[in-house]
């Protein structure tokens, strides 16, 4: 590491497996892959043409369904290639990747934190809540998310790109991630490493502040309502948006929110494959399945000509 030279490319370890190990998670992945842009597909779409799902959660959730789209897009192709043999990426294109990966990721946080807060103003502030989230702030709420990550992380990546970096160039990772990044470099980093931890702490906890108190304050309201059944219809409209929750911050607190501690790099390699092609999969089915306007329009779509017939009978009836 003491040959300092103008880098123009690294090279990404990847997975050490055996080339039939590495073909079977291609193919593993590459699947996991076009489900998880069919599946996010069909929420947009859905959400879009069924006018019942015309609602400020929904149009939250397609554009969750959105983010996560270029969310994976951003680091899986790369992955598929480097499981093919192509372990090799510019430096622009890995400045890049790790531009959009963590600028789509901060803009997930902030998108679920306004998520939270349309769930707190739908169940405590009923009565005011159509005027409160109408079109004209869901567009600006969802529009500020996408400004607040992009340009966050732009500075810090023009932070990061200005550093000088050192032979041999290998990234220990399967894409260009900010701290095996930040160790290939020749100068002392210890600068950018506090702006990165803070960074971090600041989008991430900022977000999950958000999130945390929406749902205690969620949570006080729904448990003064007298009916079983009455919490229970107001619990359901969150548990959804509570599992997603979950399961992203758990991965990414982990990852990049805690104390320089010595853990195997295969462990960040696990939670970096969990985080950015297995969560973006289990969003729309966690959604799907625990939603039921949205199995109804989904099923309405699968089936117009039973949905007509059902239709026909409620209001013959």
């Amino acid at each position: 590491m003491d040959k300092q030279t103008n880098v123009t490319q690294f090279l990404l370890v990847g997975f050490a497996f055996s080339p039939e190990m590495q073909f079977f998670l291609f193919v593993v992945f590459f699947c996991i892959y076009l489900l998880t842009v069919t599946a996010n597909v069909a929420i947009i779409s859905l959400v879009r043409v069924d006018t019942r799902l015309h609602t400020p959660m929904y149009f939250f959730l397609s554009q969750l369904s959105f983010l996560e789209i270029w969310y994976t897009s951003s680091i899986v192709p790369g992955l598929l290639a480097n499981l093919a043999g192509w372990k090799y990426v510019s430096f622009f294109r890995c400045i890049t990747q790790t531009y959009f990966y963590f600028s789509l990721g901060s803009a997930e946080f902030f998108l679920l934190g306004v998520m939270a807060i349309d769930r707190y103003l739908a169940i405590c502030n009923p009565l005011r809540y159509p005027s409160i989230m109408n079109s004209k702030v869901c567009i600006q709420a969802t529009s500020t998310c996408w400004l607040i990550g992009f340009l966050s992380v732009f500075f810090l990546i023009l932070l990061i790109s200005r550093l000088t970096f050192c032979q041999p160039a290998i990234i220990n990772h399967f894409f260009c991630d900010l701290p095996p990044l930040l160790r290939l470099s020749c100068q002392e980093t210890f600068l950018e490493e506090i702006i990165v931890f803070f960074f971090a702490c600041s989008i991430i906890l900022t977000s999950f502040l958000l999130t945390v108190v929406s749902y205690v304050l969620i949570i006080s309201t729904v448990s003064k309502i007298p009916s079983t059944k009455g919490r229970q219809k107001a619990f359901s409209t969150c548990a959804s948006h509570f599992t997603v929750v979950t399961i992203l911050y758990g991965t990414v607190i982990f990852i990049y929110v805690r104390p320089n501690v010595s853990y195997p790099i295969d462990v960040n390699k696990f939670l970096g494959v969990f985080n950015t092609v297995v969560t973006p999969l289990l969003n729309p089915i966690i959604y799907c399945l625990r939603n039921k306007e949205v199995k109804d329009a989904l099923r309405k779509v699968m089936n117009p000509k039973s949905s007509l017939r059902n239709g026909i009978h409620s209001d013959s009836k």
